[in-house]
């Protein structure tokens, strides 16, 4: 296992991370804007690709070395997870899925929502893994560039097939191989969220808006365009646009899409860069169309029937958050079982209706249908072949390109 040594931050990389935690996806709290507003969609809160953090590539052939697993003899497991991230009952006292899980098995839950962003959370339990220790916990669920980092150094404990065959058989399969876990031999995925082209049809004239070639070179959307503050949502999907895969691409590659987005923005065509905030001036009409998160535009359509979303032929760039069982966990075995539970199309399907998340288990639909079938037709809820196709990750970055890239984007969008 690599030796673990605290990474310097350079200040550009500080900066990406303090630009995420104020306006970008790390500023948000999922459900709860909503609840407070009142609707039932998700909101991308926590699920941030952090500039600051940079993951060097993956390649580990082994994880934590197994623990004592007490699964045996103590019938419980604790599972630290986001905010509004688990279905609750209508008085809000329980919470269904979890009650029957421990009903079903005679596992205990002790659930905690102690995640608020992934760099905090890392903070909290690194000393813990560094050191060899437990952290507490037996199943956490970290974003993929921080559950790429777990993995990477050893930090996560291998995973048993055999406790999993609903995950094994029903992992969609878009998330099925990402780059720093292929195969899946250390996580799970527990949501997807895309990031697409959002427009208001007002604002347009009725005309779709379904490409980024078209943010960036339709005069008619001239200073009224925004691109996100994120840089892994605003390359990636130029790079799909320019016909490069951003899970495969080179320094030239994003060189090029940087040179590309300069180019609107010495035109005008590009009105800002921006966080969380763009929704605001889209659901007015002062930006027409954007690059947006999908988790905003379903938000968005409840209040405004004008708020639509487009899925560019080039492709889009999805990320996820993922189920681990960190090293030293007393309940692997447990965890486990969780993680297989809700890989059950009508436990899926359940969890998906109230937190509304891309639901990455196959064989879903039938059973989502059956509680909203609207939910069940919705794309960003449950993508359809089609949309499942176009769906790319962005790699996983070493700290050198990561500093290298963030200052060139923190160059492009004046941050």
């Amino acid at each position: 296992m690599e030796s673990y040594e605290p990474e310097r931050l350079s200040p550009v990389q500080l900066a990406a991370m303090r630009r995420s935690l104020t306006n970008g996806r790390g500023a948000l709290t999922r459900r709860s804007l909503l609840r407070a507003s009142g609707m039932g969609a998700l909101a991308l809160g926590g699920i941030a690709t952090l500039g600051a953090c940079g993951i060097p590539p993956a390649g580990r052939a082994e994880g934590a070395a197994a623990a004592d697993d007490h699964s045996a003899e103590e019938k419980e497991v604790t599972f630290s997870n986001w905010t509004e991230y688990m279905d609750v009952s209508d008085d809000e006292k329980s919470r269904p899925t979890l009650e029957a899980f421990t009903k079903r098995t005679g596992i205990r839950v002790k659930y905690t929502e102690d995640i608020n962003d992934n760099v905090e959370f890392f903070g909290k339990i690194k000393p813990q893994l560094a050191a060899g220790q437990n952290t507490g916990r037996d199943l956490i669920c970290v974003t993929d560039w921080l559950a790429a980092r777990i993995i990477r150094l050893g930090w996560a404990q291998k995973l048993d097939p055999s406790n999993l065959p609903h995950a094994f058989a029903n992992v969609s399969a878009q998330f099925r191989t990402p780059d720093w876990d292929p195969g899946r031999a250390y996580s799970y995925p527990w949501t997807g969220i895309p990031t697409v082209i959002a427009y208001n049809a007002k604002a347009t004239g009725g005309r779709k808006v379904d490409s980024v070639t078209q943010l960036l070179d339709d005069p008619k959307l001239k200073g009224r365009v925004s691109f996100l503050s994120e840089m892994r949502d605003t390359i990636g999907m130029t790079l799909l646009d320019q016909g490069k895969d951003p899970g495969k691409f080179t320094d030239t590659d994003f060189d090029g899409a940087i040179g590309r987005l300069q180019k609107a923005v010495d035109k005008k065509q590009i009105r800002r860069f921006t966080g969380n905030d763009y929704t605001a001036d889209l659901s007015k009409g002062d930006i027409a169309a954007c690059v947006g998160w999908a988790g905003d535009i379903i938000q968005l359509q409840a209040d405004n029937p004008d708020i639509k979303f487009a899925i560019p032929a080039a492709g889009y760039i999805t990320s996820s958050d993922n189920l681990l069982v960190p090293a030293q966990a007393r309940h692997k075995t447990n965890a486990e079982k969780l993680i297989d539970y809700y890989y059950e199309p009508p436990v899926a399907a359940q969890l998906a209706a109230y937190i509304n998340y891309v639901c990455p288990v196959d064989g879903v639909r039938d059973e989502l249908a059956k509680i909203d079938e609207s939910m069940a037709s919705n794309t960003l809820i449950l993508p359809d072949r089609e949309m499942a196709a176009k769906s790319r990750s962005f790699r996983s970055l070493s700290t050198e390109e990561e500093t290298a890239y963030e200052e060139k984007f923190a160059k492009l969008i004046g941050a």
